[in-house]
């Protein structure tokens, strides 16, 4: 598994700072990422969290998918980088 995880399901006003702060119990954060549409700026209602080590990226996912961020039940899986080009989506 992955240290990078997709955050699905976002509130239009989660902010960076808001998705590091809810996965932030879980362990040493490198980046949180909310996506947002080129053209308008606004959210696009999902990001990724990148974790230091594994194993908290491995405990996040199990504790927090599901859980309420910003008024939304999100959905937290791993991340997996698509062929196509070197962005990530979730894993399905």
């Amino acid at each position: 598994m992955s240290a990078k995880l997709f955050a699905g399901g976002l509130a239009w006003a989660t902010t960076d700072d808001s998705l590091k702060a809810h996965f932030a119990g879980y362990g040493d954060i490198i980046e949180a990422k909310v996506i947002k549409d080129h053209g308008t700026g606004q959210s696009r209602g999902f990001g990724f969290v990148t974790y230091k080590e594994t194993d908290s990226a491995t405990k996040a996912k199990t504790e927090l998918n599901g859980s309420e961020l910003d008024g939304r039940s999100i959905r937290v899986d791993n991340a997996t980088e698509t062929r196509s080009s070197s962005s990530y989506s979730s894993q399905r």
